[in-house]
């Protein structure tokens, strides 16, 4: 099941559209990176999925109930961050968590307790939050968000002014979360180097438009399989490849030779069998790993031009 799902979805704010009809699907059980430069339209597709702004246009679902005429029903079992997590400073963390949970109902105070040692603070709880560092505040966030005991977590920008040592934490926890609790986070950022290392799947956003969607994998590779050619002979190795159906383009490069395979191509060994066969000394045949940061920066550089 889609935890998420929306279809040409759209806000407008006068004539400036800020989301342009956005279709999403974000499966269950996985964390997804909601991945776009600032003001590209994150956080108000975060607030329209919560109810806290109304669309223009389109339809949307969370965990399969349609909202916002299942509002109440669906957020049930939505924990949510949207900007900084706000707190009584003069409280402590295990306080503000009783806050909450007198609110929520009976089910939610025996989960205090787990919640704090979920994300870490369970040593510093009794401490007033004033005290708390950027981080902590976050991690409590996210605790505040577990006393719903929720199925999909939505996080907006929840890195965004933490060191490297809370970005690592947050990063953890986040797969914790998925992979040892079998929740959804949706995490909007800006990071590219973080949603990589965090997010199973992510969708592109500039513009207010979804430019592409997918696991990380395919979003880096573009659909495209390259490998690097070190060879002893460069010149014979592309006379000898010319012409060859499983290759797609071939050329020099700083590693010697780069190869672009044919979609649908599983074409190392062949070029490997074609060059030794040909007397071509091969010491490298390594596939290109494109990161997310090259695609994004291709993605978002080409639509800036055409906007």
């Amino acid at each position: 099941m889609n935890v998420i799902e929306t279809e040409g979805l759209t806000k407008s704010f006068g004539e400036r559209v800020a989301v342009d009809r956005v279709d999403l699907a974000v499966p269950s059980g996985c964390a997804f990176g909601f991945l776009g430069p600032n003001g590209a339209g994150k956080t108000t597709l975060i607030r329209m999925l919560l109810g806290l702004t109304h669309a223009s246009h389109g339809s949307m679902s969370l965990l399969g109930l349609p909202v916002p005429q299942r509002r109440a029903e669906a957020l049930r079992r939505v924990g949510a961050i949207v900007e900084q997590p706000g707190f009584h400073d003069h409280l402590s963390g295990r306080e503000n968590l009783r806050v909450v949970a007198a609110a929520r109902g009976p089910e939610a105070r025996p989960r205090i307790g787990p919640a704090l040692e979920r994300v870490g603070l369970a040593d510093r709880a009794d401490e007033r939050v004033k005290a708390y560092s950027l981080g902590m505040r976050q991690r409590l966030g996210v605790a505040r968000c577990l006393l719903a005991d929720p199925k999909l977590l939505i996080l907006d920008e929840p890195t965004n002014g933490l060191d490297p040592g809370g970005i690592l934490e947050f990063r953890l926890m986040i797969r914790d979360l998925v992979e040892q609790e079998g929740r959804t986070v949706f995490l909007s950022s800006h990071l590219l180097d973080e949603v990589e290392k965090t997010c199973d799947h992510a969708a592109i956003v500039d513009h207010g438009r979804i430019v592409t969607q997918g696991t990380i994998a395919e979003l880096a590779s573009d659909g495209r399989s390259e490998l690097i050619v070190g060879c002893d002979d460069p010149s014979l190795a592309l006379a000898v490849l010319d012409g060859f159906g499983g290759i797609r383009d071939a050329r020099r490069s700083d590693e010697g030779l780069r190869l672009t395979l044919a979609p649908g191509r599983d074409g190392a060994a062949a070029v490997n069998s074609l060059l030794v066969e040909a007397g071509v000394s091969v010491h490298r045949l390594e596939p290109v790993r494109r990161s997310l940061e090259e695609r994004f920066l291709e993605i978002t550089t080409r639509l800036g031009v055409e906007a």
